[in-house]
């Protein structure tokens, strides 16, 4: 089975609730930016040492595709959808990281490759973050996805700055 359906040909793809929308629309922009977030993780992986940074992205890949799936569904309830539990657990992550650094005032990024990539990253989740807001003013996000991707932001950074501090 090939991957080439033709559905698309028309400029029009489906959700996963099953309407077709425009591909420009909305919430297939919202949800294609963090499917560019979620490949740039993805690469960032590759680079780290730690293997618990390692496993801490893997998991947040995973919720991405939690946070695409929810996306890309307009009828209905997305089954496997971001919860408040997913932001406690990456604000608990944030705050983790923290504890180690000394953070004033502003970061040039790029202080090391590793980190210059989680820096991309995080400038990809603020894109991200400001598209799923500009739908959530046509259309109802549930507040917890928009939690979850301002706190990846977060996250992302300071992880860089982890980064940064082992050079």
């Amino acid at each position: 089975m090939s991957i080439i359906t033709k559905s698309g040909d028309d400029g029009k793809t489906s959700l996963y609730s099953g309407e077709r929308v425009y591909k420009d629309d909305l919430r297939v922009e919202a949800y294609g930016t963090l499917d560019e977030l979620n490949a740039w993780i993805g690469e960032c992986r590759n680079h780290l040492a730690n293997p618990v940074d390692k496993e801490n992205l893997l998991e947040i890949q995973k919720n991405l595709f939690r946070c695409m799936g929810q996306l890309a569904t307009k009828k209905g309830t997305f089954a496997k959808a971001i919860t408040q539990k997913d932001v406690d657990n990456i604000t608990e992550l944030v705050y983790s990281l923290e504890k180690n650094l000394h953070l004033k005032g502003f970061i040039i990024p790029g202080g090391n490759p590793v980190s210059a990539k989680l820096d991309i990253c995080r400038t990809v989740a603020r894109r991200a973050e400001r598209k799923i807001i500009a739908l959530s003013r046509k259309e109802n996000i549930a507040p917890e996805l928009l939690s979850y991707v301002n706190r990846l932001s977060d996250f992302l950074f300071v992880l860089a700055r982890k980064e940064e501090n082992k050079t």
